[in-house]
């Protein structure tokens, strides 16, 4: 199995310069000395995809709901230090993404999940934490016990699937169909002003996984990483929505230009990083989703879609952490609202540092199935076709003429809504009108890398059109928005890192999206030491250590900060 490599940090990214050395004690034995290189990670960088290193950290605000969908047999444990002696024959699986320490705990025998986490968390706490039941929270100020929540799958091209007088259309079903959808958000106007063959930036998409070899994504796709069997093969799921992720992936980087099919909002570059967090069962985990998350934030991605959700806002404390390390990172975050009407935004997108994105159907009121705003939640950030769909009587039904033309895998197979396959497909739901949005965002990083989240989340919002089922995303209107921005001098950081009777502090600029910061520390005694690392950027304050073994030049050495 091929391992990944993470991406090498370049000077165009970050520019450092190192301080006076600080003798900390006696060189080792004869005097030896050697050289000790790496990376500090900010707080929310993984190292790997399953080595996940655990931090302690405050648990997001939030209720723990047992009633929503959830893995029988487990709990998840946020935020605790060591687990107790008396819990110490549980089976226990740390998979922290260094945002906040995160641990599977297998139920045991005979006790159910929510009387097992109400134990765990009396044991962690010594006996603070509330004792509920429903949706109360298992909180206490440093720890939250909650379920492992289940979430569902939610210049003018010459692709004939574009629109326009001579376009030939993309054929599904023995009906011809185009991307329509391209003209409503002003897609055009966007490519216009970025130049021949926009690339965009990394795109992490968290999803069922993609077809690999499917002609319109082979020359686009990074390797990826399969979280639900944790292998670096995120091949489409064989059941559950098979599809989805290929769907979501097309939208956003379809080869485009190229004479065939249909286009993506970026068009050229590998640049589409394929997350798979579903299983054969159709069902994503918080687990897999958190671990996603990190990976993403670890490897480069700037923009992180997620065309799935859980009833319910603001519930899952230790996916919120990671996506607010993600967010503090740089990346954006855009989150499908929800297919329900009636059941308020769905989370992520409920969460405060992601973009939620609601359907329109034929016209530009919202979809009868979009998601909308219950009292107390927060408004969608904005609106983008996501399909057709009209009541019969109280069911909201999809019109199959009427779909967002996509990518489909090229394979013919089965899901629940009947045969997929044949490389293309219509389909319908705020699954695709996230992916839009996560396109435009990809394009605007492209073109201007130094933004931050925050930024790009106000050109996209900012520059929306008003319609009746709220604020309809303008591509063109983004971008323009977005270029016209001062450029960003970076974050100021400094780090000193000590160890081995010597330290060193470096000084430099960090750009937005990176989050290692290198170091070379020189005259570090031979034998055992610990490597400290106290990290300032933009005022926050992390630290980390790391033990060593030096015999001679290390190199490699990540030191995570928490």
């Amino acid at each position: 199995m091929k391992r990944l490599m993470l991406p090498l940090l370049t000077c165009s990214l970050l520019a450092a310069c190192g301080g006076p050395a600080t003798p900390g004690g006696d060189p080792g034995a004869g005097g030896t000395t050697y050289t000790v290189s790496g990376a500090a990670l900010l707080p929310g960088a993984a190292t790997t995809a399953q080595a996940l290193q655990p931090v302690t950290q405050a648990a997001g605000a939030g209720t723990v709901d047992w009633t929503l969908p959830h893995v029988q047999g487990e709990v998840l444990v946020v935020g605790a230090g060591r687990l107790p002696g008396t819990l110490g024959t549980l089976s226990v699986t740390a998979l922290g993404d260094g945002s906040g320490e995160l641990r599977l705990v297998r139920t045991p025998a005979g006790e159910s999940d929510q009387a097992f986490a109400a134990r765990l968390a009396q044991e962690l706490t010594g006996g603070l934490a509330a004792q509920g039941s429903g949706t109360q929270a298992l909180t206490v100020p440093t720890v939250t016990v909650q379920p492992n929540y289940i979430y569902s799958a939610l210049a003018v091209p010459n692709d004939p699937g574009y629109p326009s007088a001579s376009g030939a259309g993309v054929t599904v079903a023995g009906a011809a169909y185009d991307q329509d959808y391209l003209t409503r958000i002003n897609a055009e106007g966007g490519w216009a002003q970025i130049g021949a063959a926009p690339t965009g930036a990394v795109t992490a998409v968290l999803d069922t996984g993609v077809d690999r070899t499917h002609p319109e994504l082979a020359s686009r796709l990074l390797p990826g990483y399969d979280f639900a069997n944790n292998d670096s093969d995120p091949s489409e799921a064989a059941g559950g929505d098979v599809g989805h992720g290929t769907s979501s992936a097309g939208l956003i980087g379809a080869a485009t230009n190229n004479a065939t099919g249909i286009a993506g909002l970026t068009w050229t570059g590998r640049t589409v990083m394929p997350l798979r967090v579903f299983d054969d069962a159709g069902g994503a985990t918080t687990a897999n989703l958190a671990r996603a998350v990190g990976y993403a934030t670890q490897n480069g991605a700037r923009v992180v879609n997620m065309s799935l959700g859980l009833k319910g806002a603001n519930v899952d404390a230790a996916l919120a952490q990671r996506l607010q390390a993600a967010s503090q990172a740089g990346v954006v975050l855009v989150a499908a609202a929800g297919n329900t009407p009636s059941d308020g935004l769905y989370y992520p997108a409920a969460d405060p540092n992601v973009i939620a994105v609601g359907a329109l159907g034929k016209t530009d009121a919202l979809a009868c199935y979009s998601a909308r705003p219950k009292s107390g939640d927060k408004a969608l950030d904005l609106v983008a076709p996501g399909g057709n769909a009209t009541l019969s009587g109280t069911s909201c039904v999809g019109d199959p003429a009427y779909g967002i033309l996509t990518l489909a895998p090229t394979a013919q197979t089965t899901s629940p809504g009947g045969p997929v396959g044949g490389g293309y497909a219509l389909r319908i739901g705020t699954s695709e009108a996230a992916p839009l949005v996560s396109g435009a965002a990809s394009l605007i990083l492209g073109a201007r890398p130094d933004l931050n989240a925050a930024q790009v989340k106000s050109a996209l919002v900012g520059s929306a059109r008003s319609v009746a089922g709220g604020r309809l995303l303008d591509v063109g209107a983004a971008v323009k928005a977005a270029l016209a921005l001062p450029q960003n001098a970076g974050r100021a950081y400094t780090l000193a890192v000590t160890g081995g009777g010597t330290g060193k502090t470096f000084t430099g600029t960090l750009a937005n999206g990176v989050v290692r910061v290198p170091f070379s520390l020189p005259g570090v005694a031979a034998g055992q030491t610990t490597l400290q690392a106290t990290l300032t950027v933009d005022g926050r304050t992390a630290t980390g250590s790391l033990p060593v073994t030096v015999n001679g030049d290390l190199n490699g050495q990540s030191i995570q900060t928490r």
